[in-house]
């Protein structure tokens, strides 16, 4: 029941219970006379209204605290509203707002007061809100805009709309925050235009695999557009490339971790087969419910070829197209397996083509890489079905023979192998050729791993070298542990060389008949850091013929040059002479280093060098030789031929060569007293020296008997060990000025 009803009621009992009384009281007493009687009643009506005054205040203090209890919650409905609500007069500043707005607005409701709203707004928001303002204040309605609220550097995306009261006063105004709106939105469209634009084909099914939706990107690889995409199953992509083991794994995985990748192989809509890069996402609620299916792929075709490109680059040679040493290492292992099952042999043939240096050199690299490349293909051709080739750099290539039934099986290819390493080719119109050495060794004969077979026939191969070129050897274990240490002593002598361990020693050449020392032959020495001071016979036959020795012959020439240099200093003013191999007289640019080291030494004249050459090295290329001599001797340059007597040489080729002096050997000097024959040679070389006006020297004169004989046979000049050993720069000079001349000689 309504409090006002009740109210009503109880005073109207009280008015009644109040009459009752005194209406009794009158009926009672009636000894009262009317003015009495009058007097009580109105005392009565006096009570009845006073009890109604308090009856109407009790009921004006509840109204009063139920407007008070209505005005503060509509207070607390309107400050902590989601809205933020503020009352604009005509210049736009604000009369009140809720508390909302004021924290939009970074402040209190109070301070809020008496500012102008436009001065929150953004520099490209004003133009928008004043005109809002003003069509709101002379009537017209503005439908609600964006607006931009800056607080404190951080600007906020308002919706505003307002609405002018009953005064037509105050506009009344309410904002909405609704950045986060915004944010949203721009999501939504940033996804949309991600998967709309994205590289990769995106595909959504459902939790049945019902396709949902496809991409511009998955209609572009797969050949399927949209419309008829969805609502079928992914399977319409399906090639025969996998088992149904393949794709129960790939389900498997996507219930078991939510997630499937790998690459695949599908088919587009034209039948076409094309591999691709899929992952597959399960998506799921809150609940962890499946909902659908994410799958993102790409088409890897082109990079699937160039992947393959780079596995042939990385297996085969790029020149040639034979596999490398890569790919051989495992064909090769396959090759021993498969000799393993059969029980039969194979023979691993290494190859390496003799003088293409010489091609490459006198060609250029890019005729000797046309020349490799037909060699490639002539060895090719000598093999077998089944055999392979490898090119494993350079010049040098690996040929595997695979089932041999005997080791002899292997010869008629290894013969075909070395006549198409020969064979002419022809390279821009150049007709070309090249022999070969051919190292082989067998399996399991001789080794059971691929690099122990590789070692063994690379040991053979050098062996084949030795033994003339344009031959095959087979491995042998004594032949290639020589041929071991040989290899070992031209590292030692190349790294001794390097360390600075060659010095020279000087052996005195004097007339016997005048008593002067006419000279000095440099001869190199090894210091050897454990072995002490060794001859050359031990190091030089070990390098004759390889660059090294070259690199050894004019550090011997720079180093007399000096040599001289310093004893011109000091008084002694004698010609030195120096053995030059035949490979580095005959290298192409002899007669230029030649020049630029005698120019490092300007005040040394070319005379005092002299040139001791073989007689045999001579006699390699005589025309060559004789004129590398002329235009060394046109720079001052005096030669001697060494040992002469030991190469056969005729009368015309003594005639050609522009030698000053001649040598006789040792070898004949050393026995001459007692072998007749030799004392012949040694007659007949003085004579050739006096017809040809060439001066003779004798060396080997080691006993003072054969210096007096040579006397005999006009021969004046002479070293060897009966004069004086080979001895240290250093101990030179004072050497000299020493010496005296043997009395037998003067006898």
């Amino acid at each position: 029941m309504d409090k006002n009803i009740k109210s009503k009621h109880k005073k109207n009992e009280l008015i009644r219970k109040v009459n009752s009384r005194m209406h009794n009281k009158d009926h009672h007493d009636t000894s009262l006379d009317p003015e009495e009687a009058i007097s009580i009643r109105l005392l009565n009506e006096l009570q009845v209204q006073q009890i109604e005054l308090k009856m109407q205040a009790t009921e004006l203090i509840a109204a009063r605290d139920a407007a008070e209890a209505s005005a503060l919650s509509y207070q607390a409905l309107y400050n902590f509203a989601p809205v933020g609500y503020i009352s604009l007069n005509s210049t736009g500043h604000i009369t009140r707002s809720n508390l909302t707005a004021a924290i939009m607005l970074g402040t209190s409701c109070e301070k809020a007061k008496g500012k102008r709203l436009a001065a929150y707004l953004t520099q490209d928001s004003l133009s928008k809100f004043n005109a809002l303002i003003l069509n709101t204040f002379s009537g017209l309605k503005y439908p609600p805009c964006e607006i931009k609220l800056s607080v404190d550097n951080k600007v906020s995306n308002l919706q505003i709309k307002v609405n002018i009261n009953a005064d037509g006063d105050e506009c009344l105004t309410a904002l909405t925050d609704i950045t986060e709106h915004i944010k949203s939105e721009y999501k939504l469209k940033l996804a949309a235009s991600v998967f709309s634009h994205a590289h990769e084909g995106i595909m959504i099914t459902d939790m049945n695999g019902i396709i949902l939706e496809v991409n511009d990107t998955f209609t572009n690889i797969t050949g399927y557009s949209r419309e008829e995409a969805i609502g079928q199953n992914p399977r319409i992509l399906k090639s025969d490339h996998h088992s149904p083991d393949y794709y129960l794994n790939m389900f498997n995985a996507l219930n078991k971790h939510g997630y499937w990748c790998s690459e695949i192989w599908n088919q587009r809509k034209n039948g076409e087969i094309y591999p691709e890069m899929l992952s597959i996402s399960s998506v799921r609620d809150t609940d962890e419910k499946l909902m659908h299916y994410v799958a993102m792929f790409n088409d890897i075709t082109d990079l699937k070829a160039h992947q393959e490109e780079l596995e042939h680059t990385a297996h085969h040679d790029l020149l040639t197209g034979l596999p490398n040493r890569v790919l051989l290492a495992e064909k090769l292992t396959q090759a021993i397996k498969q000799s393993q099952r059969r029980k039969k042999s194979l023979a691993l043939a290494y190859l390496d083509l003799d003088g293409f240096k010489e091609i490459n050199d006198t060609y250029g690299h890019s005729v000797g890489d046309q020349f490799l490349i037909g060699v490639a293909k002539k060895l090719q051709q000598a093999l077998r079905t089944g055999d392979f080739l490898a090119r494993i750099g350079g010049d040098e290539f690996i040929a595997v023979l695979n089932d041999l039934d005997h080791t002899s099986d292997c010869e008629h290819v290894l013969d075909r192998m070395l006549s198409a390493a020969s064979n002419n080719i022809n390279c821009n119109d150049q007709i070309l050729s090249a022999a070969s050495s051919i190292g082989v060794t067998f399996y399991p004969q001789n080794a059971t791993s691929p690099d122990q077979l590789i070692r063994q026939a690379d040991q053979a191969m050098y062996i084949a070298k030795d033994a003339g070129k344009n031959c095959y050897r087979f491995f042998d274990s004594r032949l290639a542990n020589a041929a071991q240490r040989w290899r070992e002593s031209f590292v030692h002598i190349t790294e001794a060389f390097e360390r600075g361990e060659f010095i020279l020693y000087y052996q005195p050449k004097v007339n016997m008949k005048t008593y002067e020392v006419v000279g000095a032959e440099a001869l190199i020495r090894w210091r050897h850091p454990q072995k002490g001071i060794l001859p050359p016979s031990v190091f030089l036959p070990i390098i004759e013929g390889y660059a090294v020795s070259i690199k050894i012959g004019e550090w011997v020439i720079d180093t007399a040059l000096q040599q001289i240099q310093v004893w011109q200093k000091q008084g002694l003013n004698i010609p030195i002479s120096v053995n030059i191999s035949a490979k580095q007289l005959q290298s192409e640019d002899f007669v230029e280093r030649l020049a630029t080291m005698l120019a490092a030494y300007p005040d040394v004249s070319p005379e005092l060098l002299q040139l001791e050459i073989l007689e045999t090295s001579a006699l390699e290329d005589v025309a060559k030789v004789s004129l590398l001599m002329t235009q060394c001797a046109k720079m001052g340059i005096k030669f001697a031929l060494d040992d002469f007597g030991t190469g056969y040489s005729s009368l015309t080729y003594l005639s050609r060569l522009p030698c000053d002096l001649l040598k006789i050997d040792q070898s004949f000097v050393r026995d001459m007293l007692k072998d007749t024959s030799g004392l012949t040679i040694v007659k007949a070389v003085i004579g050739l020296a006096d017809i040809f006006e060439r001066t003779v020297i004798a060396e080997g004169v080691e006993r003072e008997v054969l210096g007096k004989k040579l006397l005999s046979l006009n021969c004046t000049i002479a070293q060897g060990y009966g004069i004086s050993r080979p001895m240290p720069a250093a101990d030179f000079p004072d050497w000299v000025k020493r010496w005296q001349h043997n009395p037998i000689w003067l006898a």
